[in-house]
């Protein structure tokens, strides 16, 4: 299985566990309020739906995306917003089918894309693989929304290890995000996996280390909870910067969760 069917294959996991949690919701509680300030339920389900959306047409209509790109130029900061209270108003069961049916053919055409081909997004162009994996990313981090809303504990998984990787790429984005010179040497990350593994990147004599749970690393990186209560340390003052700025997802700063 290549790299890329492999992370498809987990996104579609992930999503259908977060369906799973919404499934036999009465129409009432998606109007409940999540940890994120002002969305619902389905604001959370609406903005992936919004963004399974767009993601198809890059794989599917490079013309059509970049008409998209050309409205979001009009709302720069917040026609992501927009296209979640939009959707959001949708009734929940039209909401759902809507997104099972998209998130369906986006993952089916991902696994369409050749090797070498680099699909259009906001920021830099993305192999099938890395659209998948901010797929993920996003999946996973506002299924935990939903989650936390619910009050349900879900069970940390080896899917994991693909939103890891994007936190520990992202280390450049977030310091330059933040106005911050970018460290000039790499950091060594270590990881305990939710099976017992090890996860590693950077070079194993890099003076500036981070080490902890995966699962807190991708809350971290994710801003769902307060680094204060993860379990990740860091050694090296760059080091210790990057947790308190880490990012995975695109766009302005975020302000995590207190």
């Amino acid at each position: 299985m290549s790299t890329a069917e492999q992370i498809v294959a987990d996104l579609r996991a992930e999503s259908d566990e977060l369906d799973a949690l919404v499934a036999d919701l009465a129409a009432e509680q998606w109007a409940t309020e999540t940890p994120a300030a002002g969305w619902t339920i389905a604001h959370q389900i609406a903005h992936l739906l919004w963004t399974d959306r767009v993601a198809l047409i890059s794989v599917t209509d490079e013309a059509g995306f970049n008409d998209v790109v050309a409205e979001a130029m009009t709302n720069p900061t917040g026609f992501v917003d927009a296209g979640a209270e939009e959707i959001a108003a949708t009734p929940p069961a039209e909401l759902l089918a809507d997104w099972r049916q998209t998130r369906r053919r986006l993952h089916d055409a991902l696994l369409t894309v050749p090797d070498g081909r680099k699909l259009p997004w906001f920021g830099p162009p993305m192999s099938a693989a890395s659209m998948a994996t901010a797929r993920m990313m996003e999946t996973w981090a506002h299924g935990l929304d939903v989650a936390d809303t619910l009050g349900v504990r879900r069970p940390a998984t080896a899917r994991l290890r693909s939103i890891a990787h994007i936190g520990v790429r992202t280390r450049d984005y977030a310091f330059a995000l933040h106005g911050l010179p970018v460290p000039p040497e790499p950091f060594r990350v270590e990881l305990q996996g939710p099976d017992g593994d090890v996860w590693t990147w950077g070079p194993e004599d890099a003076t500036q280390r981070v080490t902890g749970s995966a699962e807190d690393f991708c809350l971290l990186v994710t801003q769902r909870r307060a680094p204060r209560e993860l379990d990740v340390t860091a050694v090296g003052a760059d080091a210790e910067k990057w947790l308190t700025i880490a990012q995975a997802f695109a766009g302005p700063p975020g302000t995590g969760r207190g």
